[in-house]
């Protein structure tokens, strides 16, 4: 995984034709603040390294916006500032807040011992009993007491493993805090984020991430840990090549202290539940503002289901969400202005929209009593359309589940198949997996959630099922069910359900939109019959009746598969097709199933064997997704 915003790096990238504004805003933050590096003590006495920048303006006091973060508050130096002029951060400054960042236990320059998604500790007996809530409670209480010209009102945001600091400072309970925004959250790592989606492991951000995010760091420091050498650019043939899991934990060594958790604990244990934060979502006292991206590729389960578990759990919380059409982080950028991702265009600057509409008036709301509490429950973008909906509630109410059914001859339709005996069979080969994305490349892609999938409905491994064109727009608004009835010939598989938009053969941009500075821009990229990937997922076959006790297949029988998929808000346009997809690898983005049961983190590469997958579609076997419409 290459967690695209750490110390917010997405937000301070500039086009270089800003320059001179730069230097303008430069000066400005210069000669309108002053930067403080401070060590704060914790209850155990671990001190964790703080960057505070104030506003030298003592007419008025300021609230506290703070981000805690395991990437660094670099730049180091009381003199070197981070270029809050090449972010939206700048609107903060504009407004006069005090920003503060700090480095999370055991991380760059604080000291202590670092734990990845630390566990809360609900109930805490002394000094030694610390989590992320107790270390957020202390460092706001030296905050408010310590930094003259504060208001007395904490806010806190952080995107990605930054959000989950954020969500664990929603449970620290200390007044001053008065609003909390987890933006693309880490949640829950075995379910629905970054590292494993319903049991299979996302191998090619787990690698990529932990072989330098994982390496130990034993004391203090300002200099970062290096990566892996790759050697081989092509992202598809190094996995590959690679093989079995067993073989990259060798590449990894024996001091990546989470790799080795990981392969020790393959199925949902209490290891993995005592990781999930969703749980402890109790007694939320500080408003709450969950953000996420709707093509995220590393945590869009984690902003829906921390919201959903607020909603749920602690139903007097002043909780809102927002979702917009963004890869990870695009919500903050400055540059990527969230009108377009990959080929797909949204027809406005959603990410500036967000920005100055919902953003930056909550935190004035709250920490500056400036403005009104006017933001929507759920402020959702619905791409199709391109519009931005003000919601009462998420999932909307009045959405109808309305199954949608995979027919003989590559039909889709939403009448239950009649045949008496009907399937769509394909040979699931490991040693040849359907790729995720048609590109030859390096580091996993941010714009493979809207991809074109032409390339692998070409595939005979990718079974296919496409309506007649659509008479009237579909709209749907929540999260979707895949309830297949499948068979292999092994005694294991995966299975990637993919819910696409087929765009009409003669659609195409105006020329004159703008690009995205893709390789191919937008405008020439031929949009005819255009496959929109709207939402994938997979499923690990194993874990369809338990994600504590896998079972395996009986060899050639219709079994049922069911499993949930994140939540979409798309209309499928009157002229368009829908397309649903099946297939049984998603390569390298998910590891290859040897497709025999077993512990797929220590089988060798001679376990992998070939499967003849069958997707049954009659009328005892009627397989078909479960969409969330609205009428």
């Amino acid at each position: 995984m290459r967690k695209l915003l750490m110390l917010f790096a997405a937000a301070l990238i500039l086009h270089s034709s800003c320059v001179h504004a730069l230097n303008q805003d430069s000066l400005w933050v210069r000669e309108n603040y002053i930067k403080k590096e401070v060590y704060i003590p914790m209850r155990d006495g671990v001190k964790l390294f703080t960057s505070i920048y104030m506003p030298k303006d003592k007419s008025e006091k300021h609230p506290i916006l703070m981000s805690r973060t395991p990437y660094s508050c670099a730049p180091y130096g009381e003199d070197n500032f981070l270029p809050f002029w090449r972010s939206h951060f700048k609107k903060y400054l504009d407004e006069g807040y005090i920003i503060v960042m700090q480095d999370v236990r055991g991380r760059w320059m604080s000291e202590g011992n670092f734990v990845d998604v630390r566990p809360f500790q609900p109930e805490k007996k002394g000094k030694k009993d610390i989590d992320e809530a107790s270390d957020t409670y202390d460092a706001i209480d030296w905050l408010v007491k310590n930094l003259e010209s504060n208001n007395g009102n904490v806010g806190i945001m952080g995107i990605s493993y930054p959000g989950f600091y954020s969500t664990m400072a929603a449970l620290s309970g200390h007044p001053a805090l008065k609003a909390v925004s987890p933006q693309a959250p880490v949640t829950d790592w075995f379910i629905g984020d970054d590292f494993h989606h319903n049991g299979a492991f996302f191998i090619t951000d787990a690698f990529a991430f932990y072989t330098s995010f994982g390496k130990p760091r034993p004391k203090p420091t300002t200099v970062g840990p290096t990566g892996f050498d790759f050697k081989n650019m092509d992202n598809y043939d190094f996995y590959l090549r690679t093989g079995a899991v067993k073989n990259f934990t060798k590449l990894m060594g024996d001091s990546i202290a989470f790799w080795k958790d990981l392969v020790a604990h393959p199925n949902l244990d209490n290891w993995w539940k005592a990781r999930n934060v969703r749980q402890f979502l109790t007694d939320v006292k500080p408003a709450t503002l969950v953000v996420g991206g709707l093509f995220d590729a590393e945590d869009c389960f984690g902003a829906w289901n921390t919201y959903k578990a607020i909603e749920k759990q602690s139903a007097r919380t002043n909780n809102r969400i927002v979702m917009g059409p963004w890869y990870h982080g695009q919500w903050s950028s400055i540059v990527n202005d969230g009108s377009s991702l990959g080929n797909v265009r949204f027809e406005s600057a959603t990410s500036t929209w967000y920005q100055d509409n919902i953003e930056v008036p909550f935190f004035n709301y709250h920490l500056k009593g400036k403005g009104a509490d006017s933001i929507a429950e759920a402020t959702i973008f619905f791409t199709g359309e391109n519009k931005w909906r003000k919601l009462p509630t998420w999932p909307l109410a009045g959405v109808q589940t309305q199954p949608i059914y995979l027919q003989a001859n590559g039909k889709l339709n939403f009448s239950k198949p009649q045949a008496a005996s009907s399937f769509t069979g394909y040979v699931s080969d490991p040693s040849k997996p359907v790729p995720y994305t048609e590109d030859v490349h390096f580091n996993r892609t941010i714009t493979y959630m809207t991809d074109d999938q032409r390339f692998a409905s070409r595939r005979p491994d990718v079974a296919v099922f496409e309506t007649d064109v659509l008479t009237e727009d579909v709209t749907v608004a929540g999260p979707l069910v895949a309830k297949l009835i499948a068979s292999t010939s092994g005694t294991d598989a995966d299975f990637v359900v993919k819910l696409i938009d087929v765009f009409p053969n003669d659609f195409k941009y105006q020329q004159d939109a703008p690009s995205d500075h893709r390789r191919v821009p937008s405008a020439t990229y031929p949009m005819g019959g255009y496959q929109m990937l709207v939402r994938g997922e997979i499923m690990r076959g194993k874990y369809r009746g338990s994600f504590e006790k896998p079972v395996p297949f009986t060899p050639d029988m219709p079994t049922a598969v069911n499993f949930s998929i994140p939540d979409v808000a798309h209309t499928f346009k009157k002229g368009h097709k829908i397309m649903v997809q099946v297939q049984s690898s998603w390569f390298p983005l998910v590891d290859r199933n040897p497709q025999v049961f077993t512990d797929i983190y220590t089988c060798d590469d001679k376990d992998f064997r070939k499967a003849d997958i069958r997707i049954y579609h009659d009328a005892q076997h009627p397989s078909h997704i479960e969409l969330p419409v609205i009428k």
